[in-house]
């Protein structure tokens, strides 16, 4: 007997993408929605694939989702795999447990939510599969769910389902955490993991799978985002195939400006970076976040002349077509030899020493704490979220403050 089904993981569903900026041109209606239109792929490639069932590892929600139309628009896409014969089985995850209004959703009866409560078990006898889950109670789950999953049914085919950060993953946090031993020792011939949103083939014998997110929501989440197309027969995983289905992606840039003599040779280098993020996309819009690097002469003139710079690469994108620059940072360095010692009794000199040693007053890092609890936490979460007690964040800002005084004050013929 051969059969395929389809295993999907954090869907954010209605998440918004974080971290893009609006100016004209910009491709603001191609984005809108994305995580919708990827749920609405995943559907489409369900029933092009005739899978006898989907798998939903957890996260199908965001904890900052609060409008009830995201629920709705979850059982439109359900209803459509309900026509075509297709049943559902999912585990919540630490964001569906951390919102109360995915609490109150009621799927279509052809979806099968695990309950919180402890591990449960679905028999597929159309194909001779077994499926075991548990969602999540409470957003921070720090016990080892898998530990209670039962064993393997003799004779059919086990899956596990389950929501966790395995033994730990960068930028993920430790919930539900297990070892791939704990899981190969249950018996399954694959777990179906959620959590982790990079895509990742744990183990082999048996398959440990995270699909990653159908769609990534900033740049910490480049590259092809989709789900798994797992292949049986004869009760046996064949194959596991990953499937892009993101409507759009992500994308770093490095411009090297190291050989860089004068404008046109920055826009040449700019000019290649996004031709490169062009090709990533393979069709799709692609949010660009470009780094400047390297030691070049160009380096005083990138930092003093920062916003005609921002405003030629933003047309240069427009230009491309399906380019948006997400952000532009400069990380260049003048070259050594042209590298200029500043006189530290000069006023300039004291002026770098001031902001060397520049620390805020407890006052006035009390009352930006204060007004920083009322920023989003996409502002103030995450790598690129702003946290002022962050030193390695602090010294980036002191560099950024001096390069931006020196590219003024100084010009390659030296102080003026």
């Amino acid at each position: 007997m051969t059969f395929r089904f389809l295993h999907a993981a954090d869907l954010h569903l209605d998440s918004p993408l974080r971290g893009l900026e609006t100016y004209p041109d910009a491709p603001v209606e191609q984005i809108r929605n994305a995580t919708r239109r990827a749920l609405d792929n995943l559907v489409t490639l369900a029933q092009e694939q005739e899978v006898a069932f989907v798998l939903l590892a957890g996260d199908i929600f965001d904890q900052s989702w609060r409008d009830f139309h995201t629920a709705l628009f979850f059982a439109q896409c359900m209803g459509r795999l309900r026509e075509a014969g297709i049943p559902v089985y999912g585990v919540s995850g630490n964001h569906d447990a951390a919102n109360p209004i995915g609490k109150t959703l009621r799927p279509p009866d052809n979806v099968h939510f695990f309950s919180a409560t402890k591990p449960g078990s679905v028999t597929l006898e159309h194909c001779n599969t077994v499926i075991h889950g548990q969602s999540y109670s409470s957003r921070e789950t720090s016990e080892d769910l898998a530990a209670e999953y039962p064993p393997a049914v003799a004779g059919a085919l086990n899956i596990g389902l389950l929501h966790t950060s395995l033994t730990g993953r960068p930028g993920h946090e430790p919930y539900a955490p297990t070892h791939p031993d704990i899981l190969g020792n249950k018996g399954y011939d694959y777990w179906a993991l959620g959590h982790v949103h990079e895509r990742e083939v744990v183990t082999r014998d048996p398959w440990i799978v995270f699909p990653g997110t159908i769609q990534g929501r900033h740049i910490r989440e480049t590259g092809p985002k989709g789900c798994s197309l797992v292949e049986v027969e004869d009760g046996r995983i064949r194959d596991v195939v990953h499937q892009d289905i993101d409507v759009l992606r992500w994308f770093r840039g490095n411009v090297e400006c190291g050989p860089c003599t004068c404008d046109d040779d920055v826009r040449h280098a700019v000019r290649a970076e996004l031709q490169a993020a062009r090709d990533a996309g393979e069709g799709r819009p692609v949010a660009v976040r470009l780094e400047c690097t390297g030691a070049t002469q160009m380096h005083a003139q990138l930092h003093d002349r920062q916003r005609h710079f921002q405003e030629e690469w933003r047309t240069l994108a427009a230009e491309m077509g399906d380019l948006w620059i997400e952000q532009i940072r400069l990380h260049t360095r003048p070259p050594e030899d042209q590298s200029q010692e500043v006189d530290p009794e000069s006023p300039l000199g004291e002026l770098m020493q001031c902001i060397a040693a520049q620390e805020l007053p407890e006052s006035c890092t009390n009352e930006l704490e204060d007004l920083m609890k009322q920023l989003p936490k996409e502002i103030t979460e995450g790598e690129e979220g702003f946290n002022l007690k962050d030193p390695q964040q602090w010294q980036r800002m002191q560099d950024d403050v001096r390069e931006l005084l020196l590219g003024r004050l100084l010009r390659q013929g030296g102080p003026q």
